[in-house]
C-alpha cells in the first residue's frame, strides 16, 4: 500500500514538507511500539535520509529503539558522521551492521530462476540474507529509509536492495554484485526491472513478506543552480512507492545527451568519497556518455583506499582494474576472488574495457598506486588550478584556452548517457 506520495521534476520538498508526509504516512499505520529504522551510511550523505531519520525520531520518541545504517561492505560510520548526518538523533540508538558474521540466511532463490532472469549469464542459487537485527528484534515497525537514483548494481537503488544488500550477508552481495556485472551494467542503470531486481523481488515476496518493513524513498536532485532539492517523497509497504520513486528519478537524475563526451572531469567530495569502491561512481555513472577514445580526469582529494573493507582493498591492488575478460579469467584461477565476487564485480565496473581513458588525481595514493591497479595518474593540485571546482559549473564549460569540457560536481547524483548508445 501507498501511504504518502509527492513529487514532480519540478517540487522542492522543504523539511517541513518531509516531516508532514512523514507524520501523514505513520498517522495511517496506526500505533508501533518498537521501531527499526534503517537508513543510508555516510556515503549516501545527500538521501536526505539523515533529515528524515531524525523526524522519525521526533515521531516516534522511545520507541525508535535502534538505528542500523545499512553499511553493505563499507566501514563503519565514525561518531564524527553519525552527528553530521544524523543530528537530534542519539548516538546509542546506532548499531553496525556486520555483513561477514552478524546475518541471518532467510531462505535461497533458485539457480534456475537465477539463470532465467540473467538470461544465462550466472548459474547459482541466490541466498537471501539480512541482518540478525531484522530478523529477530521483534521490531513491530521497520523503516527503510533511502534514495532512489540510477545505480550500477541494480539499475535503480533502493527498495528491498537496502534490505539484502546494505543489511545483508557476504555471499549475497558478493552474488548480487557479480549478477550485475555478468550481465552488464550499462543494460541495467537506469532501469528499475532489472535481474538483480527480479532476484530480490523473489526473496521479498517468498522470505520476509510477513515482517513490518515500510519503505521511505527520496528522489533528489539539482537545480539550475546547482543546489540540491528534494523532488519527491513515497512511502509504502509494497513496489508502488519504488516504481513512483524510480520514474521521477529518471526524469530529474538522468541526463540523456545528444552527443558523446571526448572530455569529463569528475569532482569527488572529500568527505564523501575516500576510496575508490566509491569513487569509481565517477566512471560507472559517465561510461554511457563516454566516447570512444575520450579522457575522464577525477579530482579526488580525499581518496586514500581503493576498498573500504581491508580484505577487498588488498584484492583490487592485486588484480586491478584490467577489464572482463582478464577479471573472469582471475575468478576462474582464482579461489580468492570466487570467494569475493562483489570485488570481482567491481574490478569490470571500475574498468572502461579499453574503450575510454582513466586518469585519477588522488590525495593520498602515490603515482604507483594509482598505475598499479590500472588507472593513469595526475597531480591533484595541478589539475585543480587548471579545472577548479570552485569555478566550474555542472555540464558544459568552456576553458580560457578554449577547451570545452563536462564538468560534474557530485557523480553520485545523477547518470549520464548519450542517447545513441542508451538506446541501443
Amino acid at each position: 500500500m501507498l501511504y504518502f506520495e509527492r513529487g514532480s521534476a519540478t517540487d522542492k520538498l522543504t523539511p517541513d514538507d518531509l516531516r508532514a508526509g512523514f507524520a501523514q504516512a505513520m498517522d495511517r499505520l496506526g500505533a508501533r511500539r518498537r521501531v527499526l529504522a534503517i537508513p543510508p551510511d555516510f556515503t549516501r550523505f545527500h538521501s536526505q535520509a539523515g533529515i528524515l531519520t531524525r523526524i522519525a525520531w521526533d515521531y516516534f520518541g522511545d520507541r525508535l529503539v535502534d538505528v542500523l545504517p545499512a553499511l553493505g561492505t563499507h566501514s563503519p560510520m565514525s561518531p564524527a558522521q553519525i552527528g553530521e548526518m544524523f543530528a537530534g538523533v542519539p548516538p546509542s540508538l546506532f548499531r553496525v551492521h556486520n555483513w561477514r558474521t552478524g546475518v541471518t540466511t532467510v531462505g535461497e532463490v533458485p539457480a534456475a530462476f537465477v539463470r532465467e532472469v540473467s538470461n544465462g549469464a550466472v548459474d547459482f542459487p541466490w541466498p537471501a540474507q539480512l541482518a540478525n537485527l531484522i530478523w529477530t528484534g521483534r521490531h513491530d515497525l521497520i523503516l527503510s529509509i533511502g534514495q532512489v537514483v540510477p545505480h550500477e548494481v541494480i539499475g535503480m537503488a533502493n527498495y528491498n536492495k537496502n534490505i539484502f544488500v546494505g543489511t545483508g550477508g557476504a555471499e549475497g552481495i558478493n552474488k548480487s554484485h557479480f549478477v550485475g556485472a555478468a550481465y552488464g551494467m550499462e543494460r541495467m542503470m537506469g532501469r528499475a526491472d532489472t535481474p538483480v531486481r527480479r532476484i530480490l523481488n523473489y526473496a521479498g515476496e517468498k522470505f520476509i513478506s510477513h515482517l513490518p518493513i515500510v519503505y521511505v524513498h527520496t528522489v533528489v536532485s539539482r537545480d539550475a543552480g546547482g543546489q540540491l532539492r528534494v523532488r519527491g517523497l513515497f512511502i509504502g509497504d509494497d513496489a508502488s512507492a519504488f516504481t513512483k520513486a524510480a520514474d521521477l528519478s529518471l526524469q530529474v537524475n538522468f541526463e540523456m545527451l545528444e552527443e558523446p563526451l571526448h572530455k569529463v572531469v569528475v569532482y569527488l567530495d572529500p568527505g564523501e568519497f575516500k576510496s575508490t569502491w566509491l569513487g569509481n561512481k565517477s566512471i560507472y555513472r559517465t561510461r554511457m556518455a563516454m566516447a570512444d577514445g575520450g579522457d575522464l580526469l577525477v579530482l579526488a582529494p580525499g581518496l586514500k583506499e581503493f576498498g573500504e573493507d581491508p580484505e577487498i582493498d588488498r584484492l583490487i591492488r592485486k588484480y586491478g582494474y584490467r577489464g572482463t575478460p582478464a577479471t573472469l579469467a582471475a575468478v576462474r584461477a582464482n579461489g580468492e576472488l570466487r570467494d569475493n565476487l562483489s570485488a570481482a564485480a567491481h574490478l569490470i565496473h571500475g574498468s572502461s574495457e579499453g574503450r575510454f581513458n582513466i586518469t585519477y588525481c588522488p590525495g593520498h595514493l602515490t603515482r604507483a598506486e594509482i598505475e598499479g591497479v590500472g588507472f593513469a595518474y595526475a597531480d591533484l593540485a595541478a589539475m585543480s588550478r587548471r579545472y577548479d571546482p570552485k569555478l566550474l559549473k555542472d555540464g558544459w564549460n568552456t576553458l580560457p584556452d578554449g577547451e570545452r569540457i563536462f564538468f560534474i560536481s557530485n557523480p553520485a547524483l545523477g547518470l549520464w548517457a548519450w542517447r545513441k548508445r542508451f538506446e541501443n
